[in-house]
């Protein structure tokens, strides 16, 4: 494993990322250095490029409607909280816990850049990488890192047989602001060797043993105060807490789940309170989409250890104010978007949420199913990944905005001739984490399932019937899924290595769905019981 470079940053320059804002006063910065620092952590993570905020869902807003979020109104909080926590006389860093890719159209037309213009305008000081980061391949991550003015981390990722990336990306980082000092690591979810596009020289490695190395390399350099920036999900970070020595503080990203006092859907405290080794952990994470900002406020001794924490999670309303250069930034990269957002495509009876598309049959994984099944001659079966589907489609008329919001990966569709019991075979695979929510989740058009979620993974696959009849393991059949998944990757290596023959070049997945509910005229949202539970 290569030793990570290192990216300190001086005081000057993270000072100039708060232009406009007051300064702590040089008493105030003596008293930290004397005494122990007073510091905030502004955080946030998984905002999945949703520029304009989002709807319930991660729907595309509409007006009149509820709409959270918005990369101006979320930079008016970062703003607002760096400008309270400097009067308080507590230290700001600004640290993002990855998958500022992919969600929304301003990713699929300019591909990081709109995002990264938006970090350099509200001064982000250090970001961990996410699994979607690495969706169109190390290229697209290189020029998005030569975009931002602060390190990438990854303590768990190996660069050194990617070129691209080998000088871009940091194990951790120490960060210093008005006078205090923390080391900061980052962490990558393994699984994004499958579930995402990372190309075949780079290399995820085990996060906890990573973790341990960075904490205890920050240790020996005399830094007291570390935080680690996880996008691993939280079931790991608690496990990264308990197990982990020297680690003070997780931001955490990935699961898009709400810690936080008091608010609905929170399900738990922020921060929640792990003991670790030799020292409490407290873990923080806000959900998704720029929906809220965490603040956690902690107050170090002398040595670096927490001596008492605060801070709360806002939520990102149409209340919060925006920032006005950063609506200017998005204004600018919107330009090119709205012709291609605002084309109509067709109208929704109801609501086609995302929420249970990863654990059971759901409304929009068939819908897309069906389209692709539809799209494609002469295919008898349909399968797609429920993690592929980024947002629920909203009731109402449905522009390819909509479309776009749900499949913003870019895949397209792959055909290929498969034997049924290698077609099972991959059906498992889909089935293997339940009871956990999982992107490999099949959604399904062609077939009827019964699975048994309680059965030992190999053995969830109780019945899968066609109109013909139960799956014949011998008959090849064809079928339609995605580029991704035809791949190899979310774990279906059969649909790679047993495919009689394939092709994977077919039409953008969004366009399919698109025409497909032009063709209809209207779609109402439907359960059928094609995924039925034993």
């Amino acid at each position: 494993m290569r030793h990570a470079h290192h990216f300190p940053l001086s005081r000057r320059r993270l000072l100039g990322a708060a232009a406009g804002l007051p300064l702590a006063a040089p008493a105030i910065r003596r008293a930290l250095a004397a005494e122990g620092a007073r510091i905030a952590l502004i955080h946030m993570n998984d905002f999945h490029s949703k520029h304009d905020g989002v709807s319930e869902g991660g729907a595309v807003c509409r007006e009149g409607r509820p709409c959270a979020g918005g990369a101006a109104r979320l930079a008016g909080a970062m703003r607002e909280a760096r400008a309270a926590t400097l009067t308080e006389g507590r230290a700001p860093f600004l640290l993002d816990a990855g998958d500022q890719f992919m969600g929304s159209l301003y990713y699929t037309v300019h591909r990081g850049l709109a995002e990264a213009a938006v970090q350099r305008a509200v001064g982000t000081m250090a970001m961990s990488l996410g699994n979607h980061e690495f969706d169109n391949g190390p290229e697209n991550l290189a020029r998005y890192a030569a975009a931002v003015p602060f390190p990438l981390l990854s303590a768990n990722l190996d660069t050194s047989g990617e070129p691209l990336l080998r000088d871009r990306v940091s194990a951790f980082t120490v960060l210093e602001s008005n006078g205090a000092r923390i080391g900061v690591v980052g962490l990558t979810t393994p699984e994004t060797a499958n579930s995402s596009s990372p190309g075949p020289r780079l290399r995820f490695t085990d996060p906890m043993e990573a973790a341990d190395r960075a904490a205890f390399a920050l240790r020996r350099q005399g830094v007291g105060t570390v935080v680690v920036l996880s996008h691993l999900g939280l079931p790991a970070d608690r496990q990264l807490a308990a197990e982990v020595e020297g680690i003070d503080a997780i931001i955490g990203g990935h699961s898009h789940l709400l810690l936080a006092n008091g608010l609905p859907g929170a399900v738990g405290p922020s921060p929640l309170m792990i003991a670790g080794k030799g020292r409490d952990v407290r873990i923080a994470t806000v959900a998704c989409h720029g929906r809220y900002l965490g603040r956690m406020d902690l107050d170090l001794a002398a040595d670096g250890r927490v001596a008492a924490h605060g801070g709360a999670v806002r939520p990102i309303g149409p209340d919060v104010p925006e920032d006005p250069a950063v609506a200017a930034v998005v204004a600018e990269y919107a330009g090119p978007l709205g012709e291609v957002r605002r084309r109509p495509v067709g109208l929704a009876e109801g609501p086609f949420p995302d929420a249970g598309c990863r654990d059971g049959e759901c409304a929009l994984g068939s819908l897309v199913a069906e389209a692709a099944l539809a799209a494609t001659p002469g295919a008898e079966i349909a399968v797609v990944n429920g993690g592929g589907l980024r947002a629920s489609l909203p009731a109402g008329p449905l522009t390819y905005g909509d479309v776009l919001a749900v499949l913003p990966f870019g895949n397209t569709l792959a055909t290929l001739t498969i034997r049924g019991g290698a077609l099972a075979e991959a059906l498992e695979n889909g089935l293997s984490r339940l009871p956990a929510l999982a992107g490999r989740f099949p959604q399904v058009a062609g077939l009827r399932l019964v699975i048994d979620p309680n059965a030992p993974p190999g053995r969830r696959l109780v019945e899968a019937r066609t109109a013909e009849g139960l799956l014949d393991p011998d008959r090849a059949y064809r079928v339609v899924t995605n580029n991704f998944m035809r791949a190899g990757s979310d774990g279906y290596g059969v649909l790679r290595d047993a495919a009689l023959e394939a092709y994977d070049d077919g039409s953008p997945l969004e366009d399919v769905l698109a025409d497909h509910l032009a063709a209809r005229g209207r779609v109402a949202p439907v359960l059928d019981g094609r995924i039925a539970r034993r």
